[in-house]
């Protein structure tokens, strides 16, 4: 979720009405009013609506919603005459570039401060941390046209934004916060992305850092946007939300020539949508007439194209709108959701926990009573941690990721208990004792089902007060066990224990190795247990473990 700053003195000038209304309606458009200060108020917006991650944004809905100017927004386009070239270079390391040229910029405090959040919220919102893309503004009167994207040496050097002396990219990347913080993000090519001017000058070593040389300031009247990332449509969202955003305060927009492509158009889409489909999902009964009212006061073009159908003109910073679905969500928040009737169920049902998960919640239970307190591990991970670490061979189930994003979630988990091992690395600067245990799903051939995992770790960590935990567990389950001698390599031999229901195994505890405890930076003793909680089912449940 965004919280964004609203100034009430600029805001009210953009809306042209007072705060008192403002506030008392923003929440009906999909907000929530965080806090109210003497000159701002904070609120937070939903991430599928980053258009409104801004005063100008906000404003332009609300003089919609407010009936005080409604319909499709014009925001008219010329060409600037600037030209961008992209080196092919590029192609395999940040392919894709948008910019615009913002002119007649009347900056002052607040809205200076309005364009800088809303370019890091679309960091957070649409550039996934700036991995998919990146938003530079320059002060374009600082440099000279036309502009090059180019694959440079990590050699290169210039002067980043708040310093005053050069520094190679490379440099950049161990020294600059901003380096340190997005190096990531870069740091695997051979060659760093770059733009520079007609006399070389470095505008911007995108995702990284701009130069100091094209710092926006109060004081600037022309701004030229660039944009860069992997993903066409996400770059494209960007420019386009803060273009018409900087139209909203009163700047004109220019397009720029990208390899002999004019962008941005800030043109609208256009669908074609059924009135009786809205009704029926909705379950109200608007009129063609009606539903263009609803839809201009949401800020879309809307026509009538027949006795059931509208044409819609989506606006251009519209990237939530998918299919027609969301157009009628707009249309309800227009309507009014008090204004819907509320209609009881047709089907009549009464709920009530599967079996399994009142065992788990008597399992969540028995861990807190033995001081052992509850964490949620994330549900992809990797096999480094699943098997390398714990000197276990790969699960012939295990489920993978097909386009991982990172390396660090390659699979879905099969076990618990080695990401209770990895909670205890990173917390590994807090006292001891530690206690900690998760239930949860892990996932075996494409089946999901429950598992209950505890650890203890400080320096007297052993066998018995593993055996103990576990019996205390599966004595509070009703679960009728025995035990043998285990093989589990993740435990030291001859302090390790499987845990057998109706001759099948169930779970394992014992000592963690000290193998495994290195792997995982881990000083102390570990003692630990995994228990599978089908076997609550009984005979039912168990003929799935294995």
């Amino acid at each position: 979720m965004a919280v964004i700053s609203l100034p009430y003195k600029y805001l009210e000038r953009l809306t042209r009405t007072d705060r008192k209304t403002i506030l008392d309606k923003v929440a009906l458009i999909g907000s929530d009013v965080e806090r109210v200060e003497e000159d701002h108020a904070d609120v937070e917006f939903f991430p599928d609506r980053p258009d409104l991650f801004s005063p100008e944004g906000v404003a332009r809905a609300m003089r919609g919603f407010l009936e005080i100017e409604t319909g499709l927004p014009s925001y008219p386009v010329k060409p600037s005459g600037i030209s961008f070239t992209v080196d092919p270079k590029l192609a395999d390391i940040r392919p894709v570039l948008g910019a615009a040229v913002i002119r007649g910029v009347e900056f002052d405090d607040e809205s200076i401060q309005s364009i800088m959040s809303l370019q890091e919220s679309l960091h957070w919102a649409v550039g996934r941390g700036r991995s998919k893309v990146a938003i530079g503004i320059h002060d374009l009167d600082m440099v000279s046209p036309p502009f090059r994207y180019i694959a440079s040496p990590r050699t290169r050097a210039f002067v980043p934004l708040d310093y005053t002396e050069p520094m190679t990219m490379n440099e950049i990347l161990v020294k600059h916060p901003k380096g340190r913080d997005y190096a990531k993000i870069v740091n695997d090519f051979p060659l760093f992305p770059l733009i520079v001017d007609n006399e070389d000058n470095v505008l911007s070593f995108p995702p990284i850092i701009n130069g100091e040389r094209t710092r926006v300031t109060i004081d600037t009247k022309n701004i030229l946007l660039d944009t860069t990332g992997t993903d066409k449509r996400a770059v494209a969202v960007a420019v386009n939300i803060i273009c018409t955003a900087m139209a909203e305060a009163g700047a004109t927009i220019e397009s720029v020539g990208i390899s002999g492509v004019q962008t941005p158009t800030l043109a609208p889409v256009e669908r074609t949508v059924s009135v009786l489909e809205c009704n029926r999902l909705l379950g109200v009964d608007l009129t063609v007439s009606s539903m263009v009212s609803l839809l201009q006061k949401m800020r879309f073009g809307a026509e009538p194209a027949g006795a059931d159908r509208l044409k819609v003109q989506v606006p251009c910073y519209r990237a939530d709108i998918m299919h027609d679905w969301d157009l009628f969500e707009d249309v309800a928040i227009a309507y009014g959701y008090d204004k819907i009737q509320d209609l009881p169920p047709k089907t009549y049902t009464v709920g009530k926990p599967h079996p399994v998960q009142v065992h788990a919640a008597i399992a969540r239970e028995v861990f807190c009573g033995l001081g052992y307190l509850e964490v949620m591990p994330f549900t992809l991970t990797n096999e480094d941690v699943l098997y390398t670490k714990m000197q276990r061979t790969e699960h012939p189930g295990v489920l993978r990721v097909m386009h991982p994003i990172s390396i660090d979630n390659t699979v879905v988990r099969t076990d618990l208990l080695p990401l209770l091992l990895e909670f205890l690395t990173m917390n590994r600067h807090r006292e001891l004792p530690q206690r900690l245990f998760t239930v949860g799903d892990v996932v075996d051939s494409c089946h999901t089902h429950l598992q209950a995992a505890g650890v203890s770790t400080h320096r007297d960590a052993d066998f018995s007060e593993a055996y103990a935990s576990a019996d205390a567990v599966l004595h509070e389950l009703s679960i009728e066990y025995s035990v043998k001698e285990s093989a589990d390599p993740a435990f030291i031999d001859g302090r390790r224990a499987d845990i057998l229901v109706e001759g099948k195994k169930a779970g394992i505890f014992g000592e963690i190795h000290p193998a495994v405890l290195n792997a995982f930076d881990l000083e102390q003793s570990v003692a630990a247990f995994e228990i599978d909680l089908r076997c609550v089912l009984g005979s039912a449940g168990m003929q799935d473990i294995s």
